[in-house]
């Protein structure tokens, strides 16, 4: 205990009050957090309101947190049915199991088994959230809240990456005509708003598809956000490409390897562990721009909660609203980082 004592001690005086300036900013740092906290602390936890069921339970002077119990389902689930629920959290489980069970580092072939969870979960997902073959079909306009959050997160994701590493690699190509196809996609989805994106989607790709054939306004959504999302990713895989040595692809073309081989088992893996610190940045950013679906009517975990402000029955909940769905937010996308810099100390130890 007192070599630990000892240990922080030293660190505050290394760190924090090395010199009288470094002392002095110290000092003035911890009497503003202090202002800001005891107020902040007051308002979420001191002086708020845990229990009830209505409006006319918030009687303190701090946050409602009545509103978020009374509302709980329907920031996580959106409109789904309550009976099927079970789905949704049926899902979750199985991420989360499938998660621990690749954490585990001496897992025989992990790889092998991680690509075939890649293949295999994407579509399961989809069939237990929307149904058919047994299951009672839900349509996707009862989507939303936390639940839809992740699902565009991760499916724009999934169509973004693989789209991301074939343009940059058509970028860095020799042809210069699918040079020109790569850099025109990525420069043109680049430039144009995202929120301008999503409504456009809505409205084009209806009339670009066969008629007879219906495309759902959640799939819109996910394609347009998916599109703009791979030209930031193409970007960011490229800075890895280009970071690579080319003694490396020439080191494979003597040992026999033609391109394809040398680029998908040398090159790109090490642009992509290059590249990951920016490809994060970009799921991060994706994370957060779902919440731009609620210009076409998809009410995510943001759009839920402008939904809930709209009962009369809990007016003036505006400020516990988004506390909760912007600390939702937060979560994810610390997570993220923090998954991210795991994978970063892993592949510098390989």
């Amino acid at each position: 205990m007192t070599n630990r004592v000892t240990s922080l001690l030293r660190f505050a005086r290394r760190r924090l009050f090395a010199t009288p300036l470094d002392a002095v900013i110290t000092l003035v740092c911890c009497w503003a957090l202090a202002r800001i906290a005891e107020p902040l602390l007051r308002w979420l936890v001191i002086d708020a309101t845990f229990r009830g069921a209505t409006r006319a339970d918030c009687t303190g002077a701090g946050a409602c947190w009545v509103f978020i119990r009374a509302r709980f389902g329907q920031f996580v689930y959106g409109f789904y049915p309550i009976d099927q629920r079970w789905r949704v959290d049926l899902v979750a489980v199985l991420v989360i199991a499938c998660t621990a069970l690749l954490a585990v580092k001496r897992l025989p072939h992990r790889g092998a088994l991680a690509a075939g969870l890649a293949v295999v979960m994407p579509p399961l997902v989809l069939f237990l959230f929307y149904g058919g073959f047994g299951l009672p079909v839900v349509e996707t306009r009862d989507w939303g809240g936390l639940m839809l959050t992740l699902f565009i997160a991760i499916y724009a994701g999934l169509l973004a990456v693989p789209l991301g590493i074939v343009l940059a690699l058509g970028r860095q190509s020799r042809l210069p005509a699918i040079r020109t196809l790569a850099v025109m996609f990525i420069e043109f989805w680049r430039g144009v708003p995202i929120i301008a994106v999503i409504f456009l989607a809505s409205l084009i790709l209806p009339l670009i598809v066969p008629s007879g054939i219906g495309v759902d306004r959640l799939a819109r959504a996910v394609i347009g956000l998916a599109l703009v999302v791979a030209a930031y990713m193409a970007e960011a895989v490229r800075g890895g490409l280009q970071a690579i040595p080319k003694g490396q692809s020439e080191a494979a073309t003597a040992l026999g390897l033609r391109y394809p081989a040398a680029t998908v088992l040398i090159v790109l893996p090490q642009a992509l562990r290059i590249a990951l610190p920016a490809m994060t940045n970009e799921f991060i950013a994706l994370l957060k721009n779902t919440s731009l679906v609620l210009i076409v009517s998809i009410l995510d975990l943001l759009g839920v909660a402008q939904a809930a402000l709209a009962d009369p029955a809990w007016v003036g909940m505006t400020l516990e609203a988004y506390v909760f769905a912007g600390s939702i937010y937060w979560l994810l996308c610390f997570a993220l980082s923090r998954a991210s810099l795991r994978l970063e100390r892993r592949a510098a130890l390989r």
